[in-house]
């Protein structure tokens, strides 16, 4: 798959940038991060945004993912650039939406710390985890919380990733069958990233997409405050490894080929020089747009209109941008820190103008960043 496209295998040759690409968003993985990227690279090349219909925030997630979860397709068809909602993957219906020489990637999370993160974040809305006084307690019996008639409330709870790439989260950890599915995984992705080593996974994306720096750049979004984290004893570590078997197995195939890929494309030495580049470039950023060095939370958000979705016991932080900008660097900002639902309600807005607007309980800023 990937030896077929020279300009993937060299950093060397010139190429041109890849505008067909879907995402795999995956649940507790950076991955709203590296939507705020597409959703950037979007605009800035005026390119067709594959987006939830009506006033979905989702294309379709949990149930799998058909073409009627997207805005407009019997109208646009195949002729959408990007897609990157959170969806369940399917892929003969993804295809009827993306072109043939579209790019799919996706990433993943070490189990360990994406199902902690997971319970905090969905500790109200999945019942497995309601009842668990916290994820040690949860872990150290997860059937006494998790039953699986409740699977599709309770699809955090437990090989989450697995589900997200359109497999059953309850399969038997049979090694022929995990080994069939990875196969088919790698049929389906160009490249599966980690969110575990994100600068690194930016760099590898860079030059198979062959972007840019400024495409890659990013400010953590959907991070949550410190004190929200629970400490997983040592004993839940490895009971996640058993309950979250199949994802653990994910994982750990994944980041085998993503140190491939890296060695393949990039190479440790210029990885390094890349990554360096990377958060230089992230810094003078943040000195350029942030009043605060860090994001703050939700209590000192001085702009509602960035203020990201609040989930569960998580704390979700954002941003203070510098009073002072001027409206260049205030679009390049306001669009860096923009969390998910807004920008996605905001493309939406621009590429339905007729439909009616999502319904997201926010401010009605959307005029404002036209204007701007």
């Amino acid at each position: 798959f990937w030896r077929s496209s020279p300009e993937l295998v060299t950093a060397h040759l010139p190429c041109r940038a890849r505008t067909n690409v879907m995402f795999l968003k995956t649940h507790k993985t950076a991955s709203s991060t590296i939507l705020n990227m597409l959703f950037r690279f979007t605009e800035k090349h005026n390119l067709t945004i594959a987006l939830p219909a009506k006033q979905l925030v989702h294309l379709g997630y949990p149930e799998t993912f058909t073409t009627s979860f997207v805005e407009e397709f019997q109208t646009i068809g195949q002729n959408y650039n990007i897609m990157c909602n959170h969806l369940r993957f399917n892929r003969l219906e993804v295809q009827k939406v993306m072109a043939e020489n579209t790019f799919y990637f996706s990433i993943v999370r070490n189990p360990v710390s994406q199902l902690e993160s997971s319970y905090v974040y969905y500790k109200d809305a999945a019942p497995a985890f309601r009842t668990s006084k916290d994820v040690n307690e949860y872990l150290a019996s997860p059937m006494s919380y998790y039953h699986k008639v409740n699977y599709k409330q309770n699809i955090y709870a437990r090989n989450n990733m697995w589900f997200d790439f359109g497999y059953d989260n309850n399969a038997e950890d049979d090694e022929s069958y995990i080994q069939a599915v990875l196969e088919e995984i790698e049929q389906n992705f160009h490249l599966v990233l980690i969110a575990d080593y994100f600068d690194e996974s930016m760099i590898l994306l860079k030059h198979a997409l062959c972007w840019d720096l400024d495409d890659v750049v990013y400010f953590k979004l959907n991070s949550r405050k410190e004190d929200t984290v629970q400490t997983l004893t040592p004993e839940s570590k490895e009971r996640v490894k058993v309950w979250c078997s199949l994802d653990w197995k994910l994982y750990l195939h994944f980041n085998q080929t993503f140190w491939k890929r890296i060695q393949e494309i990039v190479g440790l030495e210029e990885l390094e020089k890349e990554v360096n580049h990377l958060r230089a470039r992230q810094k003078e950023l943040m000195e350029t747009c942030l009043s605060d060095w860090r994001p703050v939370e939700k209590t000192r958000i001085k702009d509602k209109a960035l203020m990201p979705f609040q989930s569960g016991a998580a704390s979700i932080l954002s941003y203070n941008l510098n009073q002072d900008l001027d409206n260049k660097s205030l679009r390049t900002c306001q669009k860096i820190v923009m969390p998910e639902l807004q920008y996605m309600s905001y493309l939406y807005a621009l590429q339905h103008p007729h439909k009616k607007r999502k319904q997201l309980g926010f401010p009605l800023f959307w005029n404002s960043f036209q204007e701007n």
